[in-house]
């Protein structure tokens, strides 16, 4: 009964330093992609690890774009991103990828170097990315290889995010107006 107990104990110890080590930012300061167990989170990739997993197999992709100082990001953290429903749907779908737009550190994206400037406070990749409309927090939308980016900008909640998940990941955008699609959209995620 002793050996059971000490090696479940082991197991749950080695389960948690392993997804505790998998949050840790690297010294660069990014955050390395999260390990999803049982979908309890979305799994935030960085650039590196997307585009190397973009070659593998080609996916849509959602960037998160935020600060540390902005109040409604963090918000959406806690609220639309925790959801179980938002992180599933995110998994199955989508590469994702959170960006902090004013990151000190230079960034290779598609074979072009991104580099950090000390005297600007908004990172240029950031400002490329956003295509020079600084809100946050915002959201890109990207297609499979990363082609035409779309902004979403501001803060989503749940059934927000669901509408514009689902239309985004199943193609709609392709055939439907949004403006149509939304009418007719029911929401089922609480």
């Amino acid at each position: 009964m002793k050996r059971v107990l000490l090696f479940t104990i082991a197991c749950l110890l080695l389960v948690t330093g392993s997804f505790a080590e998998s949050r840790k930012k690297s010294k660069k300061g990014k955050v390395k992609a999260a390990v999803v167990v049982n979908d309890k989170e979305i799994n935030w990739m960085t650039l590196d690890d997307v585009q190397v997993a973009m070659k593998k197999q080609p996916r849509k992709v959602w960037f998160d774009v935020y600060t540390d100082w902005c109040g409604w990001c963090k918000r959406m953290d806690k609220t639309t991103f925790s959801n179980p429903n938002v992180i599933r749907y995110m998994n199955e779908h989508f590469y994702a990828v959170k960006l902090d737009a004013e990151q000190k550190t230079d960034i290779r994206f598609m074979g072009k170097m991104y580099p950090a400037s000390p005297a600007e406070r908004t990172h240029p990749f950031a400002v490329e990315l956003l295509k020079n409309s600084m809100s946050y927090p915002s959201s890109v939308f990207m297609e499979e290889n990363f082609q035409t980016p779309q902004v979403i900008p501001g803060y989503q909640d749940v059934k927000t995010m669901e509408l514009i998940l689902k239309y985004l990941a199943e193609g709609k955008y392709k055939k439907v107006p949004f403006q149509e699609y939304q009418s007719s959209f029911i929401p089922t995620w609480l």
